[in-house]
């Protein structure tokens, strides 16, 4: 099974971002844009992860200490690595200190089930295309510098989700198997 834990985003934030998406996607098809309903928050990718390991990813996840519910704010555009080869298109994501601190608990609970550590620190973003050529148009390079300030709306996230991912040819399909509410929500 390939998993990742994620935080859902808003339907107001979505549909921000979807019509972003819509507006720039004709700026430069050699992207590979996110489908809006596929949207998501990535804290932790696990990878490919053995159906009977499934439990002991629950039961890890469900002793993750959270500080539930946060409250993100979705602004800024720009680029991962960087600007001169991008790779990724991203929304920011503005949050209070303990949002790291969640993506690093549950990295650490997940170790203790094998699941091997994130070398990166992480670096909260909403991902909205990707390149494997590392190239952009000069319309879209001049759209994301215009609107680099841009802003997508306010959510509070309340739980997070262990979720699986199913590569197929129209995309990957996403199914939440199960969710991790916050201290004030279960």
């Amino acid at each position: 099974m390939r998993l990742f834990i994620a935080l859902q985003i808003s339907d107001d934030v979505r549909e921000a971002i979807a019509a972003l998406i819509r507006e720039w996607k004709p700026l430069d098809r050699s992207w590979k844009w996110s489908r809006s309903e596929s949207l998501h928050v990535t804290l932790k990718f696990l990878g490919e992860i053995p159906e009977n390991k499934l439990v002991r990813v629950a039961e890890a996840l469900r002793a993750v200490p959270t500080d539930l519910p946060i409250t993100l704010t979705f602004a800024g555009l720009g680029f991962f690595p960087h600007e001169g080869r991008p790779r990724v298109l991203w929304a920011g994501i503005e949050a209070p200190r303990s949002f790291p601190a969640l993506a690093a608990s549950i990295d650490e609970a997940l170790a203790s089930v094998g699941v091997l550590p994130e070398e990166k620190p992480f670096t909260p973003h909403l991902t909205l295309a990707r390149s494997k050529a590392g190239k952009i148009s000069p319309k879209l390079r001049e759209a994301v510098a215009k609107y680099s300030a841009r802003e997508f709306g306010v959510m509070r996230a309340s739980a997070f989700h262990l979720v699986e991912s199913k590569l197929k040819s129209t995309g990957a399909e996403y199914t939440t198997l199960q969710s991790f509410p916050g201290a004030s929500e279960s």
